[in-house]
C-alpha cells in the first residue's frame, strides 16, 4: 500500500514545542523563531503501517516527512524486480527532500515497522531558504550527511569482505539507533530480515545466511524472529574497520 497521496493527516498529537525527539542530546536546539516557523511548516502527523510504501520512485509529492517513530528503508528497483537497499531511516530522519529539490523521487521508501511521520508542506521550503538561513544550513547538512553515509556504504560494497560488510552494516544501523533512543538502554533490536541485509550488501540470500551465522558464532549478534539484536557493537566496528559515526549534535527538522 502506498501512503504518498494520503491526505488523512491526524491532528498534532506532538506539537513541535513538545516534540519527544527534541530533548535527546544528539539534536541541536532550535532558536525561538526557527521553532515558530517549523511549527507553521508542519501540517500534521501520518501513521504508517509496516510494509507500506511512503514514497515511490518517480513520484511527485507535495510533502516532506520527518520520522517521529519507527523504522524504514530507502531502495531502488531494477526492471526485473531486483532490489538495492540504499539506507535505513529512523527517528529524526527527513524523507522526501530529493523529490522537493529534483522534482521527483529517485528512490522509494518502505516502512520496516509501524511509523509516525511529521508531515510538512513542500511549498514552505522556499520560505525556509529565504528567511531562515540557520534552517537552510541544516537542510544542507542533512543532505551532506546522507552523502557521507552513502560513501561509506559504497566503500563496503567495493572493498570490504562479506563478513566485514555485514559487521559494518549492523554496527552502523545499531549506532544510529542507539543515539536516537531506540530500545533505550537495552541492546538494539533491528527489525530487518536476512533478505534486507542481502539486498543492502549485494549478496545472495545463501551467502548472507552463512555470513550472519559467522557473526553469531563470534557472539557479536543474536538473530531472532523479530530481526537482529546487537550483542557487541564495538566488536562489530573492529571487525569492519569502522571508527563509528563521529557526529556532533545534528539538526532536527
Amino acid at each position: 500500500m502506498s501512503v504518498q497521496n494520503n491526505n488523512a493527516f491526524s491532528s498534532r498529537q506532538y506539537p513541535c514545542e513538545n516534540c519527544p525527539l527534541r530533548p535527546l542530546p544528539v539534536f541541536r536546539d532550535f532558536e525561538e523563531q526557527e521553532l515558530a516557523f517549523i511549527s507553521k511548516f508542519k501540517k500534521g502527523e501520518l501513521a504508517v503501517d509496516k510494509g507500506d510504501t511512503v514514497l515511490v520512485e518517480g513520484s511527485h509529492s507535495a510533502h516532506l516527512y520527518t520520522v517521529l517513530s519507527g523504522w524504514a528503508f530507502r531502495y531502488k528497483l531494477l526492471r526485473d524486480g531486483r532490489r538495492q537497499i540504499l539506507n535505513y531511516l529512523m527517528p529524526g530522519d527527513l524523507i522526501g527532500l530529493q523529490g522537493s529539490v529534483l522534482g521527483e523521487m529517485q528512490h522509494s521508501v518502505e516502512a520496516l515497522s509501524p511509523m509516525l511521520l511529521c508531515v510538512f508542506e513542500r511549498e514552505y521550503l522556499h520560505e525556509l531558504y529565504r528567511n531562515h538561513p540557520g534552517l537552510a544550513y541544516d537542510i544542507t547538512w542533512i543532505a551532506s550527511r546522507e552523502e557521507r553515509m552513502l560513501d561509506e556504504n559504497l566503500l563496503s560494497l567495493g572493498r570490504r569482505s562479506a563478513i566485514e560488510r555485514a559487521a559494518y552494516l549492523i554496527a552502523f544501523i545499531g549506532s544510529r539507533a542507539k543515539v536516537v533512543g531506540l530500545n533505550g538502554s537495552q541492546s538494539v533490536q533491528i527489525p530487518i530480515t536476512q533478505q534486507h541485509i542481502a539486498d543492502t550488501l549485494g549478496l545472495s540470500l545463501v551467502h548472507t545466511n552463512k555470513t550472519i551465522r559467522k557473526l553469531m558464532d563470534r557472539k557479536l549478534i543474536v538473530w531472532r524472529d523479530g530481526g537482529c539484536a546487537v550483542s557487541d557493537n564495538e566488536g562489530l566496528k573492529r571487525l569492519a574497520g569502522w571508527e563509528g559515526l563521529g557526529e556532533a549534535r545534528r539538526p532536527l527538522i
